[in-house]
């Protein structure tokens, strides 16, 4: 449509290595309304459930409290699941979590997806809302492999099926990852750039992932929240290019679109209820609903719906006349490829070096890797790729005793990245379904490869209606900002 032992593997570094970091002062930040801390019955208040010896042991899960009150008009769709947040699949455990915000994920199933679409059925069109779907390019493979089908064929199939449902536009989002990539790829160039001037320019981590930012904001906290690359990620700049550039080419306002996310994990959901990706004015949010690629075929199997059965339909564009072509992704083999393409493009911006391939040095595991540029003799540029909570656990360990010479990581909470989301390729006991993920890799990796500059729409749309690379409006609909989340004392003493 990219530690223990590695970070110790990053030492040295030449002259242009970033600084250890230090603590600093918390910034300032709105206030938080108060909220009661829901607290997980299945672990202790001291102990972050994430403890564990590997990423693939069993998964607890918690059931979010459901708002119904039981007066709720039944229909067909009431034998589907509630939506459940499994503590080893997402960082809001415990004191991460209020009671809001379990209540708000809870109302993020596929329930709350039929209410909308049983609402458009209703006599009171004032009502009716344009529901449009957008899809993540790593759920994609997801149901290319487990119904036997390439790609392409996929993603039309899918299409099909959700407009048979009553959904009218559904959307690929690798247009929302082009534009976070090009900001990432600028922002890293800049840091790198001030780094002499400034004590938190670099490292710099990526802010793709919504686990890694809410374990960085809730827990890090000022360690590393000035250090988070100010890009929105893919799923929250698609929520900008719909509810905003969208609904302006449809004269819609912006609540009358109901926007639902299809993504490979539950961590997706608790990004979209982040206060900065709501619109006090038009009383909406950038997503409204995140469903995961799982949900989708439980609502199948709830309608006996076969995917070879279902009408191929072209997945829509956000441009007036004009539909999806084949499906493209970028660089990275398991995501959607921030260290590459932030990596190729610095190497070119900041050294003149055109890098074709990327070679990828494993250190104690496959998902901690990193990558180097060496030029006249030394190491002008240090990346690495950190996936799952051991890598992170010991990646913050560097950071904390001032051993962390990286000037970029892609951060990634799920092992083996985003494909391995636990939304979706699981096994019935809550386990990597390693032989689908396999058949998944393959799929991914062989979709063809767009460069991001090389999109002409996005380029377009810079100068049409974002104003300019460098404009306010640019900061305001792509970027956004990561700071520490005040907590009780007693919620941020973790044992790791």
């Amino acid at each position: 449509m990219s530690p223990a032992g590695a970070a110790g593997g990053g030492g040295g570094g030449g002259g242009a290595a970033p600084p250890a970091l230090r603590p600093q002062a918390q910034p300032r930040r709105q206030p938080r309304r108060p909220a009661q801390q829901m607290k997980c019955e299945n672990c202790s208040k001291k102990e972050c459930s994430k403890k564990q010896k590997n990423d693939d042991t069993q998964s607890t899960s918690v059931d979010a409290l459901s708002s119904n009150n039981g007066s709720e008009e039944k229909n067909e769709f009431d034998t589907l699941a509630n939506a459940k947040i499994l503590l080893s699949d997402c960082l809001a455990c415990d004191s991460c979590m209020t009671l809001e915000e379990g209540t708000r994920v809870f109302q993020q199933n596929q329930k709350e997806f039929f209410r909308i679409l049983n609402l458009n059925k209703k006599c009171d069109t004032s009502k009716h809302k344009i529901l449009a779907v957008s899809l993540c390019p790593q759920s994609l493979p997801y149901f290319a492999a487990k119904f036997n089908f390439s790609v392409n064929e996929a993603a039309k199939r899918l299409c099909g099926f959700l407009k048979s449902l009553g959904v009218h536009y559904v959307f690929d989002t690798t247009i929302a990852a082009d534009f976070s990539i090009l900001e990432s790829q600028r922002e890293f160039v800049q840091r790198y750039q001030r780094r002499n001037q400034e004590e938190h320019a670099l490292p710099m981590f990526a802010s793709a992932c919504p686990g890694w930012i809410r374990y960085a904001e809730r827990v890090l906290t000022n360690l590393v929240t000035s250090h988070i690359c100010t890009a929105k990620s893919p799923q929250q700049i698609m929520g900008s290019l719909v509810k905003g550039y969208f609904a302006r080419q449809q004269n819609l306002s912006p609540d009358k679109i109901f926007h639902v996310v299809v993504a490979p994990c539950y961590d997706k959901k608790l990004e979209a209820l982040r206060e900065d990706f709501y619109t006090a004015l038009y009383n909406s949010a950038e997503v409204d609903c995140v469903l995961t690629s799982g949900e989708i075929v439980q609502i199948m199997e709830q309608k006996n719906v076969s995917m070879k059965d279902v009408t191929e339909v072209a997945v829509d564009s956000l441009f007036d006349g004009l539909k999806e072509g084949d499906v493209v992704r970028h660089d990275g083999k398991r995501s959607d490829g921030y260290l590459e393409h932030i990596f190729k493009h610095a190497a070119k911006e900041l050294f003149g070096v055109d890098v074709k391939e990327i070679t990828y040095k494993a250190l104690k595991n496959k998902d901690f890797q990193e990558v180097t540029l060496e030029k006249d003799g030394e190491t002008v540029l240090r990346f690495a790729a950190a996936y799952g909570f051991r890598n992170i656990q010991n990646m913050v360990l560097k950071l904390k005793k001032g051993k962390f010479f990286y000037h970029f990581v892609e951060v990634l909470a799920c092992p083996g990245g985003c494909l391995n989301g636990k939304g979706q390729a699981q096994t019935e006991d809550g386990k990597p379904d390693k032989a689908l993920l396999a058949q998944m890799e393959e799929v991914y990796t062989a979709i063809p490869v767009r460069l991001p500059e090389a999109n002409l729409h996005v380029q377009r749309m810079y100068q049409d209606w974002l104003e300019g690379m460098d404009s306010r409006k640019v900061q305001d609909t792509l970027h956004t900002t990561y700071s520490a989340v005040n907590q009780s004392t007693s919620s941020l003493d973790i044992k790791w």
